[in-house]
């Protein structure tokens, strides 16, 4: 999509042109439904009637919208835009199955984090709490929780809490 920005619309400005391919391409991802021909005649009949109008925000092109080169160019980048979008849909599915695969490593790698960690004091106490609430009794070695990890106090506070949210 980006080589054919070298080839079209030559007589126009480096801003000119991005302004032009900017708004095709917005017109393109708008309208899904409607061919290249008729995004084209839209744009081209639209950007018309706002030039004689002294309104349009593309005034630059006064001379140029009705050559037949303009609308040769502006459907090819419309094709190309209509070709972007479509492979981007096809690849939809797999952009969401890598993002969950992303989302599951995170996960993996920070309980891996957590299993190397000493469980924090307000871990430790508020454990604790739960175990007097509800009477059960701590999971000690030798007194303290030495060996015990951040992930391990918090697969017992889950399991405490998910026990006794179901009475």
């Amino acid at each position: 999509m980006y080589e054919i920005k070298n080839r079209i619309f030559l007589e126009l400005t480096k801003t000119q042109k991005s302004a032009i391919c900017n708004f095709l391409r917005a017109l393109v991802k708008k309208s899904p439904d409607l061919g290249i021909d008729e995004i084209c005649e839209k744009f081209i009949a639209d950007e018309g009637y706002y030039i004689k109008m002294n309104s349009s925000r593309f005034e630059f092109l006064k001379d140029y919208i009705n050559e037949e080169s303009f609308a040769k160019d502006a459907k090819s980048y419309i094709r190309e835009c209509r070709k972007f979008y479509d492979y981007k849909k096809t690849q939809a599915p797999l952009i969401e199955a890598q993002k969950e695969f992303d989302k599951k490593k995170r996960k993996f790698l920070q309980e891996v984090k957590m299993s190397k960690e000493l469980p924090s004091k307000k871990q430790l106490s508020y454990y604790k709490s739960l175990c007097k609430k509800y009477s059960i009794e701590k999971i000690e070695l030798n007194g303290v929780f030495d060996d015990l990890s951040k992930l391990d106090l918090r697969n017992a506070i889950e399991e405490i809490v998910n026990e006794h949210k179901s009475n």
